[in-house]
């Protein structure tokens, strides 16, 4: 020991120091993370230059939105005109206008002008509170289905599937419909309200005894489904006599519907009808009964093989020429029955996916506990297959909301077709007009599916139980 040592050890042992002990209540403080691990800096080093390909594509990346996004910004934002009442507004020297030689922007007054008949076409100005308040009321009962938490779910359920399709026909088109027979020959009776409801009642009667059928060859009781197709032929049948009654409003021809509200008018009503529509297909291509295998299996081959496009032009032009003289069905209509059946064949695949991804040991397991096979498909199996294939559903729904844009090509005049029609209106003839009208609707376009997209990511993260 040296001599430093040994004063020190004498010098501790004098002061009674070496009897002390020191234990340390509280953690150390933490050094801080480096700056270049943490914050801005530390998300763009893990996920942005974490190695030289992610560099080279960031770096790619960066260089394309250099070349991009000025002329974005400048077209639509910085050269853009904001107000004026006619085409000069948006026209250089050259053309007529007051702008500067060599102008591109975007003429956002040609949008405001045209804004009434982009949003609902060529309704008529004074019965324009009719189409506001049925928007309304959808986005009134939609907005609170969406949200979890959001009470009174089976009374949203109720008005958004029952109440609101009901007041929303009768406010677009004012009610007042006439019905005529559609079974029994004239011969035997003459159209009217009342061989209607004899024929609705027979209908119910055929439809009755084809559940009796399909149900019976799948080893169940059918006394529950007779009933639960009663129900719904009586609330149809409800529907239909509430649609009869002359309310006072101004009847309104589906051909002055348009623009955004026809667009919103197909999409809802083919997203509503493709999913039942599309479960049921979906389990009868699984059934073990023959005929219903066949006969689904068919009807999904037939319309997934056909586009869209030709299934339009069948219905607007071909089924006229089928039916018995003095049989019309509107225009609009067809449309809708093609694309929800159109949309029901892709549902039912999907379905079907997610039927297939299920363990054979929740089939079992059901089985088990004495289940029939509705109530094993209604509690069981379905809830868990349709939370699998969340993506595929809301994918279908997207992908039906874009194709609503075909219906122009048969002469409706949806949100797109409103948009080519306005370009022949010469007071606003420009060379940016037509880009003007396209930015605009794949805005829109954009705004709806991105909304159906986020809100499927949310649905699936609430819904995943694998890490519980």
């Amino acid at each position: 020991m040296s001599d430093t040592d040994s004063q020190t050890a004498l010098y501790l042992a004098d002061t009674g120091a070496l009897e002390i002990a020191y234990v340390r209540e509280e953690m150390s403080r933490p050094l801080p993370a480096p700056a270049s691990e943490v914050g801005v800096v530390g998300w763009m080093r893990k996920n942005l230059f974490n190695g030289w390909f992610n560099t080279a594509l960031t770096l790619f990346a960066l260089w394309l939105l250099y070349m991009i996004l000025p002329g974005i910004l400048n077209f639509n934002f910085f050269n853009a005109v904001w107000s004026g009442s006619d085409r000069l507004a948006c026209s250089d020297v050259n053309q007529g206008g007051e702008l500067y030689e060599g102008w591109k922007g975007a003429c956002w007054p040609y949008i405001g002008a045209y804004f009434k008949q982009f949003i609902f076409g060529r309704y008529p100005d004074a019965e324009l509170w009719r189409p506001i308040l049925v928007l309304i009321m959808f986005f009134a009962g939609l907005i609170p289905m969406l949200i979890p938490s959001a009470p009174f779910k089976r009374e949203n359920i109720i008005y958004m599937l029952g109440i609101f399709p009901v007041v929303a026909f009768i406010l677009l088109t004012g009610g007042n419909l006439n019905y005529n027979g559609f079974l029994l020959p004239n011969a035997i009776m003459a159209d009217s309200a009342l061989k209607f409801w004899i024929d609705y009642v027979l209908l119910t009667a055929i439809i009755c005894g084809i559940v009796h059928f399909i149900v019976r060859g799948m080893d169940g009781d059918s006394r529950r489904p007779i009933m639960l197709t009663i129900m719904v032929m009586a609330l149809l049948g409800v529907v239909l006599f509430l649609t009869s009654i002359d309310f006072g409003l101004t009847f309104v021809e589906t051909p002055q519907w348009g623009g955004f509200l026809m667009t919103l008018v197909i999409a809802v009503t083919g997203i509503a009808a493709s999913l039942p529509l599309g479960i049921a297909l979906a389990l009868g291509r699984r059934s073990q009964m023959p005929v219903v295998k066949l006969l689904s299996v068919i009807f999904i081959e037939f319309w997934r093989g056909v586009p869209l496009i030709t299934v339009l032009f069948m219905s607007s032009v071909l089924l006229p020429i089928f039916l018995p003289d003095g049989v019309t069905f509107d225009k609009l209509l067809r449309a809708l029955i093609g694309v929800g059946l159109f949309s029901a064949a892709y549902m039912a695949e999907v379905v079907r996916g997610g039927l297939q991804a299920i363990p054979k040991g929740q089939y079992e397991g059901a089985m088990a506990l004495g289940l029939g096979y509705w109530q094993m498909m209604q509690k069981i199996i379905l809830p868990q297959a349709l939370k699998i294939v969340i993506p595929g559903i809301v994918n279908t729904f997207i992908g039906l909301f874009k194709d609503t844009t075909l219906v122009s090509i048969i002469g409706l005049l949806d949100f797109l077709g409103m948009i080519n029609l306005s370009h022949s209106d010469s007071s606003w003839a420009t060379p940016v007009q037509a880009i003007t009208s396209y930015i605009f609707c794949a805005f829109v376009f954009f705004l709806f599916c991105y909304s159906m997209a986020r809100y499927s990511n949310y649905m699936e993260r609430r819904l995943d139980t694998s890490y519980r």
